[in-house]
């Protein structure tokens, strides 16, 4: 008789409080190099790499020579193989997943260094993904529970139903799996050349002793793909609509139709999971690899010039193990939600940055490497920020919802789990400048701490070993129903103590009379047994007919279901013929519309084109129109400066010939007076000589010496010079000097001269003329000595030295008229100077030899 279960107290798994925290662990793996490649990292020892800047690159070029020197977790050198790897990185978080705690390990890298194929590896050295999915089903293969058993609550969490319930699951799943999946064409076999599906694999014999058998285990697999900042799952199964899709579309990959995208949502405990993400079920490591190979298969890849089948998406292959207890009995599953754990190792495959110059990269290309390179930015952002907060103890808002990738992963950076990262590096020195930002930002990530996470401990009260006691005593029925030849299935009641031992010895002895109860009891036993055999098997044949009315009412739909499949196929033929005409009606309207749309086009074009014009000439007009107002106004301007410089030269050239009519003014009044009162000294002379001549005869007088004036320069002569220059006096640098003169004395002052011993003076005199140019005079005249014992000096000769800037021509005209006018002007004066020097001339000649004057006899122009 089957005992009933035990009622325990309903209490969820409890963790372990562990506030300890551990580091990330980054790890690095170099690849190995190109043929005769230039590499520029060097392994210094297990756990540090040297990198070294080539000519090419910019650090170089920059003047940064510096070696830098990074340190690891570990380091792997290209000789590493995928075993090796995997026991180091891996199988430690295998270890945790059966045990309740939580994993993510992600490969980081550039393009092409070699993340893909460290997560997948090739069919001899299988990669991280499907030696971890060996590892999982070698530990648990006996442990695991029946299928359905476990189902997803669509919420993050998991649902639990007997083994019965789940029998009549997996009979109605094999019942209309024909119904839903119709006979299609069969899916075209992809174009890569390594299709993972073709190959064999090689699996990992690798497992983990220490599993609690006393829980039954369930294994989930799911595949997303990031693309463009938008999650896709790969294993959706698009509904294909039979009337609307055509016939050379069925059995295409899901993302050649279109692929709607996920959101994130965060259950009851705050954690980030997919909305709506295909769950899938499986046993065996070769149903997990098939589900990702599926997936793999829909991932987008595209050829660039670094890499052939470069990734443009982030991966995501989630492995969630579903761990619950058995019952008291230790046969089925402890039916209660709250006891049930679920754990999860994200392996994660990101796309790896790259730049623009060196992909040549466009159109959609272009657009998935920015986002690509975007989301990489706001991880490296997140890590920084959650570095600043954990060692400034701050409390800075990481901004995790900037990307899915960050938010997709926030968990296990606030929550508890272990992290670990794989860089992925091409030692080539072409990849220099861009290894050298991943070398940085693994040293950053390195310093995050993330909570430790602890061991899930089933506190029900239940006795240990339930399994294994259970699979003893089924083995103890088998075997003494096979001594009894009675059928008994699944009893946990044996019929008694196995026989004793007697020996009769002595007649009156009593074992026969024991042995007469012994088997009296065993009858009992026995009857007992039977008893509750036959009550079993009624039962059993009345489940057993349930399940045969059932059966046949699921047969009675399925056959009118296949009676209305029949008739639906028969209306799908109809559809399909008018789905025919429908699209050679739509061909040739597609066509049409070609047409138009092409002549729209070109009509559009020549609008672009004429618009473009019109608003390059609009352009041009203005910026001419800007011109002409800035030439305008800087000639105005012009004429405005040029105008008041020439009202200022009227008016200094007007104030000089006022200053020189008045001091010809001067000059002639001065003249006018000298010769009234050498009138009046004349008279009175003559009056006395009359006077005198009366009384006595007058006395005879010498004239005095008077030279007499030549009108020509003397400058020729060999005589001596004093050359007369004032300590003012500017050089004039001329082609054309004073010649001739070859002895000379040169003073400053006129007090000078009574040392001096010359016949001939010459005072050098120079002055600012009306244009603002130096005109420069040359007095010269003869010395002679004066009855005084002094010398006089009388002026026989000017000559102009006068230097002009070249013209041009309308100034030319300007300056030829105002010098005309000012002849004109100065012809009244010069024929008064003319007869003022003949008068002076005249009373010179008579006697006055103390008078000094000036005689214009020649001008020279230079």
């Amino acid at each position: 008789m089957k005992p009933t279960r035990g009622k325990t107290p309903k209490k969820p798994p409890r963790r372990l409080v562990n506030k300890d925290k551990d580091p990330v662990e980054v790890y690095c793996r170099l690849r190995p190099p190109d043929g005769d490649a230039e590499v520029c990292i060097d392994v210094v020892n297990s756990t540090t790499i040297q990198l070294r800047p080539p000519e090419t690159s910019h650090a170089y070029r920059n003047g940064h020579l510096k070696e830098n020197q990074y340190t690891f977790k570990f380091v792997f050198p290209t000789n590493t193989s995928q075993k090796a790897l995997f026991d180091r990185v891996s199988l430690p978080l295998i270890d945790d997943l059966i045990h309740g705690r939580n994993g993510l390990l992600f490969m980081y890298g550039i393009t092409g260094s070699g993340k893909t194929h460290t997560m997948q590896g090739t069919p001899g050295d299988g990669g991280i993904l499907p030696r971890a999915l060996d590892v999982l089903f070698n530990s648990i293969g006996d442990l695991q529970a029946k299928k359905y058993v476990f189902r997803p609550d669509l919420c993050n969490g998991m649902d639990v139903q007997t083994e019965a319930d789940a029998m009549m699951e997996r009979q109605k799943r094999d019942l209309l799996t024909p119904l839903r999946n119709p006979a299609t064409p069969a899916t075209p076999k992809s174009s890569r050349k390594n299709d993972l599906a073709n190959l064999v694999r090689i699996p990992d014999t690798t497992s983990i002793s220490n599993v609690d058998d006393d829980n039954n285990y369930t294994v989930f697999v799911s595949y997303i793909e990031i693309y463009n900042n938008y999650i896709y799952d790969l294993l959706e199964e698009l509904p294909v609509d039979p009337i609307m899709t055509p016939k050379f579309l069925y059995g295409l990959p899901s993302n050649v139709m279109s692929m709607p995208s996920k959101t994130l949502r965060e259950d009851a405990n705050h954690n980030m999971y997919v909305a709506g993400c295909t769950e899938v079920e499986v046993k065996t490591t070769d149903e997990a690899y098939a589900v990702f190979v599926k997936g793999q298969r829909r991932r987008r890849v595209a050829h660039t010039q670094l890499n052939t089948e470069s990734s443009r998406s982030h991966s995501v292959f989630n492995i969630r193990l579903v761990q619950a207890p058995l019952d008291p009995i230790g046969e089925e599953v402890y039916q209660d939600k709250n006891q049930i754990c679920i754990s999860q190792l994200s392996l994660v495959d990101l796309a790896g940055s790259e730049r623009t110059h060196r992909t040549k990269n466009s159109g959609d290309r272009l657009r998935e490497a920015g986002n690509i390179n975007a989301s990489l930015m706001t991880l490296r952002t997140c890590i920084d920020m959650l570095r600043e907060n954990q060692k400034n103890g701050s409390s800075k808002i990481v901004p995790y919802r900037d990307s899915k990738v960050t938010h997709l992963f926030k968990n296990y950076f606030d929550g508890e789990g272990k992290v670990r990262m794989i860089v992925c590096v091409n030692p080539r020195a072409a990849d220099y400048d861009e290894t050298i930002h991943v070398m940085r930002f693994s040293e950053a990530t390195q310093e995050v701490q993330v909570a430790r996470a602890t061991d899930i401990k089933f506190d029900i009260g239940l006795t240990p070993g339930r399994r294994r006691a259970h699979q003893m005593y089924r083995k103890m029925i088998e075997e003494g129903s096979e001594e009894d030849d009675v059928a008994v299935p699944s009893l946990l009641i044996s019929l008694g103590p196995p026989y004793p031992f007697f020996e009769i010895n002595d007649p009156n002895d009593n074992s026969i009379q024991r042995l007469i109860e012994f088997l009296m009891e065993r009858e009992k036993r026995r009857n007992t047994l039977n008893k509750e055999l036959s009550r079993l098997m009624g039962n059993f044949r009345t489940q057993l007919l349930d399940l045969e009315s059932e059966c046949q009412t699921l047969r009675d739909k399925n056959s009118q279901l296949q009676s209305q499949t029949e008739s639906q196929n028969k209306e799908l033929v109809k559809f399909q013929n008018r789905l025919k005409e429908k699209n050679a009606q739509n061909g040739m309207l597609h066509r049409t519309h070609q047409l138009y749309e092409e002549d729209r086009r070109g009509l559009q074009s020549e609008l672009d084109e004429k618009l473009k014009l019109i608003n390059r000439e609009k352009q041009e007009k203005d910026k001419l129109r800007q011109a002409l107002k800035g030439v305008a106004t800087s000639e105005k301007e012009k004429w405005a400066r040029e105008c008041e410089k020439r009202v200022k030269a009227k008016q200094l050239e007007m104030q000089n010939k006022i200053w020189v009519k008045d001091e010809k003014l001067r000059q002639l009044k001065e003249i006018v007076c000298a010769r009234e009162a050498a009138s009046n000294r004349v008279k009175e002379r003559r009056a006395a000589v009359v006077h005198n001549r009366s009384k006595s005869p007058p006395p005879k007088r010498n004239p005095p010496p008077v030279k007499l004036r030549h009108r020509r320069s003397r400058s020729a002569s060999g005589t001596v010079w004093i050359d007369h220059k004032p300590a003012t006096t500017i050089g004039t640098e001329t082609v054309m000097q004073p010649s001739g003169i070859k002895k000379k004395k040169t003073i400053k002052n006129a007090k000078e001269m009574k040392d001096v011993k010359a016949s001939n003076y010459m005072l050098t005199h120079q002055e600012e003329n009306s244009q603002g140019e130096i005109e420069t005079k040359l007095f010269k005249g003869e010395v002679f000595d004066t009855r005084g014992g002094g010398k006089s000096v009388q002026f026989t000769d000017v000559e102009k030295l006068r230097q002009e800037t070249p013209l041009s021509a309308e100034r030319k005209s300007v300056e030829r008229k105002r010098h005309a006018s000012d002849e004109e002007n100065s012809g009244e004066w010069t024929d008064v100077e003319t007869r003022c020097a003949v008068g002076i001339q005249g009373i010179a000649g008579k006697g006055s030899p103390a008078l000094t004057h000036i005689v214009p006899q020649k001008k020279f122009k230079i």
